[in-house]
């Protein structure tokens, strides 16, 4: 198959793709900004008090609900379950966007990052690479944010028990307690018990509210804290203690966690240079003697040894971050 058929056909592919999602987003333009105005005027004619309770509570009974650019894509996804947990992998990230949306950024980075490739290497399968790059680069970007939040979620959580044992100490009822730690802790720990205290205070069970809490947060320290509570509900005991032994724990075993980190710090920094370090000698090399470099991007065996060495140095990244991941 010639360099030029794969570029033809990339061009083709991702040009359908791209018209006709600015169809679909020029054919729902009016109705969705029709909404914004409606939504603008609901929001004039609100009374100050509607408001500030609005503010507050920051929201209203309804959950928040991203609607993107297509909102047919987002209503299809949410009747699968790939899609369901698709759009609770984007909301456990906190990051502000809809599926449709998610989807569009994905397909405009594709076309970016292929065009910008093809024209840097002058070679069809730039198209192929970068757009590959450019499909996944928008869900990295997810998942990485999803991975901060969760895991700076987890170094906040003591704080919270605390706060919460701290309440229950003075006399205040255990949904005084999120309420407090809705309103004194920031994100995300402050909104999701936010949540969790709203829903439980507009009627759902606290099992319920608990249960929601770690499908939003998947930790296990957020399923002890679950599990903690609605035990003392059954049987009762000093839910006060039992918090404040469970913060003890969870500190002490990121104390450990950090010892980790350090002692597979060599590991973690040998990963990094071998990785590095052929892009880098490639790069030199471009420099020092271009003509031999060539050869790498020119000839067919060329482009099959560029993609043995990205797979062998992918296939070897993961395997060092294998050898140095602990669980603790």
């Amino acid at each position: 198959m010639s360099p030029q058929f794969i570029l033809v056909a990339s061009v083709f592919v991702l040009g359908t793709g791209l018209v006709a999602a600015l169809i679909l987003g020029v054919i729902r333009l009016p109705s969705y900004l029709a909404e914004r105005r409606l939504q603008a005027r609901l929001g004039e004619l609100s009374g100050p008090e509607d408001a500030k309770a609005s503010e507050d509570s920051e929201g209203g009974l309804l959950k928040e609900q991203h609607v993107g650019m297509l909102p047919a894509l987002d209503k299809l996804a949410s009747g699968t379950s790939r899609g369901l947990s698709l759009t609770k992998f984007v909301e456990q990230s906190g990051v502000r966007i809809s599926l449709s949306g998610l989807f569009l950024a994905s397909l405009g980075c594709a076309f970016v990052f292929g065009f910008l490739l093809a024209s840097l290497t002058k070679l069809g399968i730039g198209w192929i690479v970068g757009g590959g790059f450019g499909l996944i680069a928008p869900f990295m970007y997810v998942k990485i944010k999803r991975t901060r939040r969760i895991r700076k979620f987890e170094e906040t959580f003591p704080e919270a028990l605390d706060l919460v044992s701290r309440a229950l100490k003075a006399g205040h009822a255990f949904a005084t307690g999120l309420k407090m730690v809705a309103d004194e802790m920031e994100d995300p720990v402050g909104p999701e018990f936010r949540k969790t205290f709203d829903e439980q205070n507009f009627g759902l069970p606290l099992k319920d509210a608990l249960a929601n809490l770690t499908e939003r947060m998947p930790l296990l320290d957020v399923r002890f804290f679950s599990t903690a509570v609605l035990i003392q509900r059954e049987t009762g005991g000093n839910l006060s203690e039992i918090l404040e032994n469970l913060a003890h724990v969870v500190r002490e075993r990121f104390k450990i966690l950090r010892q980790v980190r350090v002692y597979t710090a060599h590991g973690r920094l040998t990963g990094y240079v071998l990785l590095a370090l052929p892009a880098f000698l490639g790069v030199a090399l471009m420099f020092i003697n271009p003509e031999h470099m060539q050869l790498l991007f020119q000839h067919p065996i060329g482009h099959m040894l560029l993609i043995a060495a990205v797979v062998m140095q992918t296939v070897g990244y993961f395997w060092i971050k294998q050898v140095i991941k602990i669980e603790v």
